[in-house]
């Protein structure tokens, strides 16, 4: 690849002379000089760098101290600089945030009202899902809801629409994008031309330009279908893929890895796809977290409310359910409920595909059964379970890690317990079942008695780590109290920690 290519707040930019892995926030501060856009955690956690980025199917809010800069190749990309209008008008979030007292030393205000310009856009009213992956320290936050609250009332601005028409109209291909047919020559790189870093300073062969190290030409491949991704992995088991960033990035933002090899996913649209047969959800990798909430939600509302916290509205708009699996973390919010819910995986190597209960695929802590160049495909599972729950404790609620997640999914029948599936993860170095508890079920009466009895079968089925986020006692007990609080919920006693109980 050459170069790839987007509109920066309206202007169209090339760009071919970058390292695959500079992230989009190191590009703005230091090679553009728009500094708005803040680095506050740069790990994905804080909101400080959030941009609006837009394509065919809308805009969303983004991290961009994890984005790098070839997932952006035929998009529009929105800094808090370019949210005003044409002859400087303000926005409204921004007015309503001087209107409401919304910012004190200002630092996060940016990343605030990017996030509140992409939910004011799509009209969402639940500001506090929306704002959630904003840190503030100063506020409180009670200005800032109230300034979302109040923008939420005004029109979304006409200039905000500019980006899609343009994306419409624009020519648009990889490394390529022009509006009327004019590029700005500033934007592209020449031959032989003495770059300069942004404070003037003349640039010699080998040195670095700021963090991204020394300036190379922007590769990675970046494949436009599956069938181009198979047989490019077969031959390169060694490269990384990236699809969402939102855990590569950090490999790179937090640990400094160099990725010599990578390849880009977020062009595989053919792994993008939802599709309901036969009672069943064929959910393909490239899937976000944000669109598989949007489809599982009506019919698998408790795995809906899961996704809901899962991170932050930044990161689900980026992770995808392919690495969150793939990543074989033993705390991933989605493989607990998949694997509870009798999930298939779907792996293909070249032109070989194969499937295997999920469950099958986690073999140790950071191993799966996974052969060199194979790569997850999909996953798929049961469009209903009306008994499914899921639960997460974690030390904050919104935009945290769990401690421990516990899903279960229990048939009983004529008040037998027939069926059990109970996965849970932050309880093993892997997402594991609980194979003697769900047999300590089978077969008994459903009853506070069963439930007293399986609960000591946690001991067989998990030896919990201690770490920073909970202890081993800690979370035995809590998984223990998870089954009760299972066994009321299904029994239709309100468990949510969301509701006042009298």
């Amino acid at each position: 690849m050459t170069g790839i290519a987007f509109l920066l707040n309206g202007t169209p930019v090339r760009v071919a002379d970058q390292p695959p892995t500079r992230t989009l926030l190191d590009w703005l501060r230091e090679g553009r000089g728009l500094n708005g856009t803040k680095e506050g955690c740069n790990e994905g956690d804080c909101g400080a760098c959030t941009v609006m980025v837009t394509d065919a199917a809308g805009s969303r809010a983004l991290n961009a101290c994890i984005l790098f800069l070839p997932q952006l190749d035929g998009k529009a990309v929105r800094t808090v600089e370019g949210l005003s209008g044409p002859k400087g008008e303000m926005h409204p979030v921004q007015a309503a945030m001087v209107d409401h007292h919304g910012s004190q030393c200002g630092f996060c205000t940016p990343g605030f009202v990017v996030s509140m310009a992409v939910g004011q856009m799509q009209g969402r009213r639940d500001h506090d899902d929306v704002l959630a992956g904003n840190l503030c320290r100063c506020t409180g936050y009670a200005p800032i809801i109230r300034a979302a609250e109040a923008a939420a009332k005004a029109p979304v601005p006409d200039w905000m629409a500019a980006d899609q028409k343009a994306l419409t109209s624009a020519s648009v291909v990889s490394g390529q994008i022009s509006s009327g047919g004019e590029t700005r020559p500033d934007d592209l790189p020449v031959e032989g031309r003495q770059r300069r870093t942004p404070d003037g300073h003349a640039i010699g062969p080998g040195e670095a330009a700021g963090r991204g190290g020394a300036e190379t030409p922007l590769h990675g491949f970046r494949p436009s279908n599956s069938d181009e991704l198979a047989e490019w992995y077969q031959a390169n088991p060694d490269a990384t893929l990236i699809a969402g960033a939102t855990d590569v990035g950090l490999w790179v933002t937090k640990q400094m890895r160099d990725l010599p090899k990578v390849a880009f996913l977020n062009g595989v649209t053919d792994l993008q796809k939802i599709e309901r047969q036969g009672g069943m959800l064929h959910v393909g990798a490239g899937v976000t977290i944000a669109t598989l909430r949007a489809a599982v939600a009506p019919t698998l509302p408790s795995l809906g409310e899961l996704l809901r916290r899962y991170a932050s509205e930044q990161v689900r708009n980026a992770a995808t359910i392919g690495g969150n699996i793939a990543n074989g973390s033993p705390i991933g919010d989605g493989p607990p409920a998949l694997i509870a819910l009798g999930a298939t995986l779907h792996l293909r190597r070249g032109d070989v595909m194969r499937s295997i209960p999920l469950e099958s695929f986690f073999l140790e802590y950071r191993k799966q059964d996974r052969q060199p160049g194979e790569f997850v495909a999909g996953v798929s599972f049961p469009e209903h379970a009306t008994a499914l729950r899921c639960y997460k404790l974690s030390k904050r609620f919104d935009q945290d890690i769990s401690a421990v997640c516990g899903c279960f999914n229990v048939t009983v029948t004529d008040g037998i317990v027939t069926q059990a599936r109970i996965a849970f993860g932050g309880m093993a170095g892997i997402p594991k079942r609980a194979s003697a508890v769900e047999a300590a079920l089978i077969g008994q009466v459903w009853s506070d008695a069963t439930i007293a009895t399986a609960r000591a079968a946690f001991a067989d089925d998990f030896t919990p780590l201690s770490d920073m986020r909970a202890s081993a006692a800690y979370r035995l007990t809590a998984a223990q109290n998870l089954l009760t609080r299972y066994f009321h919920d299904l029994n239709g006693t309100p468990v949510s920690v969301l509701e006042v109980q009298p």
